[in-house]
């Protein structure tokens, strides 16, 4: 047991990670075996003995997992960011799942749909460009008839970073009509409005029922086909951000919803 406990502080001041788990195995199988009994030991009790190598077991191994997290922790996995549709979904309590190009469309019948914004409703924008797979942000603030400020995720690169929330950047309505069927929206790395103009399919309402109200469309439609949502759970760190930011940025007056849910979706906006 001595020659264990000296080769678990060679590797361990060493930082030889192999050498380490080849230590923590030998050691544990060590401690937990019922050993055979010398001469000595037929003096002592059977019991009290193993339950002492027990206990001495159940001492070391958390030390052992504390170094094996110092010397080899976990890598940060590189979809660990937020999306658009999961934010989106949370913020305004529209439950749509799928790409966002795809919102448009599936709102169809469910909630109400309109051209003009509202706070609370969601910005729908198809596919276009680089941008295939569409964009949806959350109305948070009507400033004047062509600017609002809106909260998303996953639009501006933040520390060289994407998968980032905004929270109440600009978004200004360009259309030669004042019909918010054009938008530029702010863009972090110039910190300005971005250059280019986004079509627009229009505002996604959060209260569901008949849209045939009279009101007005934008013309644009997706750039393709919706797709079924892929089952993929988000970890348990996303569900809390989103709900921490969600808490954060819904008005105070809504009423208490339950908007965690199964984040089930895989989108690439």
């Amino acid at each position: 047991m001595a020659l264990c406990i000296s080769k678990f502080r060679m590797a361990a001041s060493g930082s030889d990670k192999a050498q380490l788990i080849k230590v923590y195995v030998r050691f544990t199988i060590f401690i937990s075996a019922d050993l055979p009994l010398n001469d000595y030991s037929l003096e002592m009790n059977r019991t009290t003995l193993k339950n002492s190598f027990i206990s001495l077991r159940n001492a070391i191994i958390p030390i052992l997992l504390a170094l094996q997290a110092i010397f080899m922790p976990t890598p940060v996995k590189a979809e660990d960011y937020i999306q658009c549709v999961p934010f989106a979904r949370q913020l305004s309590g529209i439950q749509i799942y799928g790409d966002a190009h795809s919102w448009w469309d599936q709102a169809e019948g469910v909630y109400q749909r309109g051209s003009r914004p509202a706070e609370g409703a969601v910005l729908s924008l198809p596919g276009y460009g680089p941008m295939r797979l569409g964009h949806v942000a959350v109305v948070r603030k009507i400033i004047d008839d062509r600017t609002i400020l809106i909260s998303h995720a996953n639009w501006s690169p933040i520390d060289g970073r994407r998968g980032k929330i905004e929270r109440k950047v600009i978004a200004k309505d360009v259309s030669p009509h004042n019909d918010w069927s054009l938008v530029r929206i702010w863009y972090a790395p110039i910190g300005k409005l971005g250059t280019t103009a986004y079509p627009v399919n229009g505002f996604i309402y959060p209260a569901q029922g008949n849209n045939n109200a009279g009101r007005t469309w934008a013309s644009a439609k997706p750039a393709r086909e919706s797709r079924p949502p892929n089952r993929k759970l988000f970890d348990r760190r996303l569900k809390a951000e989103l709900s921490q930011v969600a808490d954060q940025e819904r008005p105070a007056s809504s009423q208490p919803r339950d908007l965690i849910g199964e984040l089930l979706d895989r989108v690439g906006s």
